[in-house]
Parts: C-alpha cells; structure tokens; sequence
C-alpha cells in the first residue's frame, strides 16, 4: 500500500503479518541465515588462521576445525530461501514475489550460495585434507594460498549477510 509523507515522497508501507505460523517461519528464515552464514564465517575465520602456519598460537584450534567431514551448520543457508518463501505465501498478500527487497534479497541468496558452493565449500575440505595430510611436513604455502582465498570468500558473504540483514529490516 502506498502512502504519502509528510515531505510529500510515496512510501510503501507492509502490514505486518501475525500468527504462529508467520512467526515460527520467520524464526526458522533469520535462523537458517545466522547458522548458514555464522558458520560460514567461521571457515573463514579458522582458514584465515590457517594459513598463518602450524606454529601459529591458534594451531591447535585449526585442526580441530578442519576435520574431516562436512560442514552441515553451514548448508543452513538452504533454508533461507525456503522459509523466505514461506514467509511471502504466510503474509497473505502484504508481501510479494515482486517486492524488491524479497527480489534483491534471492539475488544475494543466490550470489552467496555460488560464493559458498565454488569457493568455500571447496577450498574448507581441501583444507582440511592438507591439514590432515601434511600441514606440519612443510605444505605451508598451499594451506597458505588456500586459507587466504577461503577468508576472502567468506569475507564477501559476511557482507552479503549484513546487507541482506538491512535490505530485510529496511525493506525498501
């Protein structure tokens, strides 16, 4: 619904939605991108300390993180979508499918799960085989290449996070 300000600038103005229904989607949506991107972010974080070497302080932390197997916390950023969607149907039209937050908002989905899928998700589970597999027996430069393109990563999607975070609050 439209509405004018003061100033004279249209505005659009969403009921909010209520509801258990609403609400239980809404927590599962904000909690899937704080698990999936947390998670996330902590890739990075302990790949960045990775590549500091394995004499660095923070070692011991390293190769406890990057031990074998996948990292499910992090592939909660499926959900975000899903339960976004749900929030749309649930709102009984005071949001839509064209509204431009909801529309940017799938588009940083989308781009942060490529991110996740080509980059990070990748380079954490060769990280954790050159950890496993000869950190200490001089690979270094490897786990070191590849613990900063991990970081840099993750870095991108932490932006992602925190502009998606403000487009769904804003909802401009």
């Amino acid at each position: 619904m439209a509405t004018v300000s003061p100033e004279g600038f249209a505005a659009t103005v969403h009921a909010v939605p209520t509801g258990i229904t609403y609400s239980v989607l809404l927590l599962l949506h904000i909690g899937s991108a704080v698990i999936g991107f947390g998670a996330v972010s902590m890739t990075g974080w302990q790949a960045w300390r990775a590549a500091r070497g394995p004499g660095a302080p923070a070692a011991d932390s390293v190769r406890r993180y990057f031990r074998p197997g996948a990292n499910i916390a992090a592939r909660a950023l499926y959900g975000v979508p899903v339960f976004g969607l749900g929030l749309v149907v649930d709102s009984h039209g005071a949001f839509t499918g064209n509204d431009g937050f909801v529309v940017a908002g799938l588009i940083l989905w989308l781009g942060a799960t490529v991110v996740a899928e080509v980059v990070v998700w990748p380079g954490e589970r060769r990280l954790q085989q050159m950890v496993r597999d000869g950190w200490e027996a001089g690979r270094g430069r490897p786990v070191a290449d590849e613990g900063r393109r991990v970081a840099a990563a993750a870095t991108v999607l932490v932006v992602v996070f925190v502009v998606a975070v403000v487009l769904m609050v804003t909802q401009p």
